[in-house]
């Protein structure tokens, strides 16, 4: 029997799943990603990734 999954389940998943191609497409790219950290803009290197 296959488990039901709820909306916010699946809301979780697709977003987990965006993160990684966006943090997948900066490493191949070589771009830095821009995250927010403490309240400020922080750039990490691709090589970092």
């Amino acid at each position: 029997m296959k488990k039901r999954i709820s909306l916010q389940e699946k809301a979780v998943l697709a977003m987990k799943s965006a993160i990684r191609g966006v943090v997948r497409k900066h490493k191949e790219s070589g771009r830095p990603l821009a995250i927010w950290k403490n309240g400020r803009v922080v750039k990490i290197p691709a090589v970092k990734l």
